[in-house]
């Protein structure tokens, strides 16, 4: 039984460059293979696999993909004749598209395509938290109903809204909006324009709603901001407390993104799950030569994590209503 992926390169344009077969491979173990398979900690050794396969003959065996596929999930996917060509392959990928990843804008659903092929550069200690967060949401995702997720750091400025956005995006990339992510602090600032700055050079939009919040310490200027991620899918932005009454009451899980949040806020009121995850704050970077690489690296790697989350909770959410 063979899986094909010498996938005929599809014909790229400036719009929708062709990302290669090592690529489109990877999505699709990332889509249907096992759990392993979906563990960032793996994500090295599955691309060694796949790309061993393809630099060979172009073909990967049942054998070759080993614990990073099932046998019965394999042969459903390869088909009577138990390959997949070029055209099943993009049919299984097709598939896969959710809707809500469909109207996501198209810039940043080609910066969430990139950073799905980047899992192995989070670190051990954000894995783990990853796991956490990702079996929360494996164990409490109904379909259409909202789950909320409230992203924390001190000034409710850089980190936490960064942390909301892209787990805004990931969630809506893997077809799972009813996953809503919001932010907030333990001494609310304002919306810094640097965050603001990363957000939109990936394709998000962020316009000001001509509205002002409560003024924190110091009495800086807090407009409220609209982030757009894709068509109806958007937030209302602004530096503001964790327990804010435009954030979730009860029920969420909460995701301490800086060391001193973390340390200063051991107990979150009514939330439901606690994971310190803690960033180093970009602003230690503003105003130098390298301040924008800084606040896009900080973007990336909250981003690329929150996509492995939802992978993984993906996965487990399969794993469970197969085992019904």
């Amino acid at each position: 039984m063979h899986l094909l992926i010498a996938v005929a390169a599809l014909t790229g344009s400036p719009e929708t460059p062709d990302v290669g077969p090592l690529v489109r491979s990877l999505w699709l173990v990332q889509r249907y293979g096992t759990a392993e398979a979906l563990d960032p900690k793996n994500d090295q050794r599955v691309k060694a696999v796949l790309s061993k396969a393809l630099a060979k003959d172009v073909v990967i065996t049942l054998k070759e993909l080993g614990e990073f596929m099932q046998p019965d999930v394999f042969s459903k996917l390869a088909g009577p004749d138990g390959t997949l060509d070029s055209a099943d392959v993009a049919k299984a990928l097709d598939a896969a598209t959710s809707e809500s990843r469909a109207k996501l804008t198209p810039a940043l659903k080609q910066h969430a395509d990139y950073l799905a092929t980047t899992f192995e550069q989070i670190d051990p200690v954000h894995r783990e938290a990853g796991e956490k967060l990702a079996q929360w949401i494996a164990a409490n995702y109904e379909p259409g109903k909202p789950l909320n997720v409230t992203v924390v750091c001190t000034g409710n400025s850089r980190r936490s809204i960064l942390g909301s956005s892209m787990g805004n995006l990931a969630a809506a990339y893997y077809g799972m909006p009813e996953i809503h992510f919001y932010s907030g602090g333990t001494a609310p600032t304002a919306f810094n324009s640097r965050t603001a700055t990363a957000l939109k050079a990936v394709g998000f939009e962020v316009e000001p709603t001509g509205k002002e919040a409560a003024r924190g310490e110091p009495k800086t200027e807090n407009p409220v901001y609209r982030i757009t991620w894709g068509r109806g899918l958007e937030s209302l932005e602004f530096s503001k407390h964790y327990a804010d009454t435009s954030n979730p009451q009860k029920g969420f899980a909460a995701l301490m993104v800086c060391s001193e949040a973390d340390e200063g806020c051991p107990f979150v009121k009514d939330a439901t799950l606690r994971v310190s995850m803690p960033y180093l704050d970009p602003k230690i970077y503003d105003g130098g030569a390298y301040e924008a690489t800084k606040y896009a690296e900080r973007r990336d790697d909250i981003g690329r994590l929150m996509l492995a989350v939802m992978v993984q909770a993906r996965g487990q959410l399969a794993s469970k209503g197969s085992s019904k």
